[in-house]
């Protein structure tokens, strides 16, 4: 199959591009023939303002650009992963318009959500998601605590919206849950178009040899809980804890260590894919403490294929993979107390987190292997172009 995989790159990088990398090499070693369109948000400081908001509703470079690979390679399938804000939803149009059917991973809660992640000072906000002009979003700042900012996401939200992109332009959206699935459903996404296909790894690093310590993997941002995990940490005794990552609250992490003296807590700052799975290999377990709705957090798949148990908050498509004191335990979200009990009883009780970790393991290999994922999506591409046809014909 010839497939034309199209990613607008983060500034910092993140899961969405790992992802995207990571199925570029799947299907490329599975005998795919892959054509990739890319650009980057480091273009975006060379735009003034009034061309990135033109751009962010409709880019007809992106346009014309994509259209000439059409013409030129054939492929069978467009897949998107990300279209914001430089590649603009213009693409699907140009897809459309010389017959390749599109594909659109749902990576985060942008359709629904000027700052993707139904957040708003720490709490879940779900003010914008059935709404056709999302103002709430606007009139709060939410996305980068800027209101012209969010003015021109809600826009590009609304303009689409209204003109039916989402959800005639689109022959198939990837949910990577059944959580989020739903999440888009009430947001007006059609249910009929949006399938469900999980993240994966595109290396298996085998079960962990010992178990040391507790372990944290991602950004150092508010949404991620880096706050919640530190004050139960302060309530903890005994608990030695990794933070791997970096981000904005890097620097509040090193001086909450330092002027609470917890000895115990390690920053690592940002580490290489090979150092973080060395790093799992020897940790207890797994901690998850996001304030957020996680859509399908990559170090869950990670934990488990190193036979890591994770404690989680009970929020989101995080419940929907780990299961309660079968593969993990669930805290009450926002409560570092509960966190910090959750944590004594995993370190207290190594011989039952031993065997979730071992269902971890199981759960990784039933459905979070490369063979798994790459039958998935050849499915998903099979009848997206079924559907697409038959559009066609007016059926």
């Amino acid at each position: 199959m010839k497939i034309l995989l199209i990613h607008n790159y983060y500034k910092r990088s993140g899961g969405e591009d790992q992802v995207f990398q990571s199925e570029t090499e799947l299907l490329r070693s599975s005998g795919h023939n892959v054509i990739q369109y890319t650009l980057h948000n480091d273009q975006i400081d060379m735009l003034s303002k009034a061309q990135q908001f033109r751009k962010t509703i409709w880019n007809p470079t992106s346009y014309r650009e994509i259209e000439q690979l059409i013409i030129k390679n054939r492929p069978d399938v467009c897949h998107f992963h990300n279209t914001f804000p430089l590649i603009s939803p213009s693409a699907y149009y140009s897809c459309q318009r010389n017959h390749v059917p599109v594909i659109q991973t749902l990576h985060n809660y942008r359709l629904i959500c000027p700052n993707a992640l139904l957040l708003r000072n720490e709490r879940i906000c779900e003010d914008c998601i059935d709404k056709l002009f999302p103002c709430p979003g606007v009139f709060h700042g939410c996305y980068r605590q800027s209101k012209s900012a969010s003015g021109v996401v809600a826009t590009m939200l609304g303009i689409h919206r209204l003109i039916g992109t989402w959800s005639r332009q689109v022959d198939c959206y990837i949910a990577l849950t059944e959580f989020s699935r739903q999440k888009f459903i009430e947001g007006g996404l059609p249910d009929k178009k949006i399938v469900v296909k999980p993240n994966f790894i595109n290396v298996d690093p085998g079960a962990r040899a010992n178990s040391f310590y507790a372990l944290f993997v991602g950004r150092l941002s508010s949404e991620k809980g880096v706050a919640l995990l530190l004050e139960a940490w302060k309530l903890i005794g005994g608990v030695p804890l990794k933070i791997v990552g970096d981000g904005p609250l890097f620097g509040f992490a090193k001086e909450y260590v330092q002027r609470n003296d917890l000895g115990l807590i390690e920053l690592l700052g940002p580490q290489t894919s090979e150092n973080v799975f060395s790093l799992l290999k020897q940790a207890s377990f797994l901690v998850l403490p996001s304030v957020c709705y996680e859509n399908f957090p990559l170090t869950i798949i990670e934990s488990f294929s190193t036979a890591v148990p994770v404690i989680t908050s009970r929020l989101g498509a995080p419940t929907e993979i780990v299961k309660n004191h079968q593969t993990g335990l669930l805290f009450q979200p926002g409560n570092p107390h509960d966190l910090a009990e959750k944590v004594t009883w995993a370190w207290n009780n190594r011989e039952k987190m031993e065997e979730m970790g071992k269902n971890a393991r199981v759960e990784y290999e039933s459905k979070y292997t490369v063979e798994k994922n790459l039958n998935a999506l050849e499915e998903i591409y099979e009848q997206a172009i079924i559907r697409h046809k038959a559009r066609a014909r007016g059926k």
